[in-house]
C-alpha cells in the first residue's frame, strides 16, 4: 500500500525519527492518555526508541497527518494486524488542538478508501467512554459489531468491508 497520501487539506506519510517530538507531545496529550493509555514516552529519546519500535513492526502501518499549508504534524493514523483480531484495525489520534476541525474524518476516510482495495474488511476498537471516536466511526460507515475483553478492558468494536462492485 502506497505511504504517502494527500487530501484536499492534508498530506499522510510514513512515521519517520524527525517525528520524535511531535509523537512525544501526541502520547503524552490527555485524550491519548484517558482513551489509549499511558505508552511511558517521558524524554525524547524515550520518543525516538517508540517510533523505531513501531517502524521495525510489520504489522503496523503508522502515518502522520500534517497539514498541507505548513506541514505541521497533528495526528497520526494506524492500520495494526492486532493478535486477537482477525482483520486489521485502523486508529487514530490527533493533537486536541486540532480536533473538531474535520480533519480526523478526511485523513481516516482517504486512510479507509485505501486500506478497503487491499483488505476486504477493517476493524477498529474503541472504548465506549471514547463518545468521539465513536461519532467519527459511525460518520465514517463502521457498524458496531461486537464487544470484547482484552486484559481487563471492553473494547468495542466496530467494522467496515469492501464494497462489491
Amino acid at each position: 500500500m502506497k505511504t504517502y497520501i494527500e487530501t484536499e487539506r492534508l498530506s499522510l506519510s510514513g512515521l519517520a525519527l524527525h517525528d520524535a517530538a511531535f509523537i512525544f507531545e501526541l502520547v503524552n496529550s490527555s485524550g491519548w492518555i484517558q482513551f489509549i493509555g499511558d505508552r511511558n514516552v517521558g524524554t525524547a529519546k524515550q520518543a525516538e526508541n517508540y517510533i523505531l519500535r513501531i517502524i521495525d513492526n510489520q504489522k503496523i502501518i503508522y502515518r502522520t497527518v500534517r497539514l498541507k499549508t505548513d506541514s505541521t504534524a497533528i495526528g497520526v493514523i494506524t492500520l495494526m494486524k492486532r493478535d486477537y483480531l482477525d482483520d486489521h484495525d485502523i486508529g487514530f489520534a490527533f493533537l486536541p488542538q486540532y480536533a473538531k476541525k474535520g480533519y480526523a474524518y478526511e485523513a481516516v476516510k482517504a486512510v479507509l478508501d485505501l486500506a478497503l482495495k487491499h483488505y476486504p474488511v477493517l476493524l477498529a476498537t474503541t472504548i465506549s467512554e471514547n463518545k468521539n471516536s465513536i461519532a467519527l466511526l459511525s460518520k465514517l460507515g463502521l457498524q458496531y459489531e461486537r464487544t470484547i475483553k482484552i486484559e481487563n478492558e471492553k473494547l468495542l468494536i466496530y467494522s467496515t468491508a469492501k464494497k462489491e462492485n
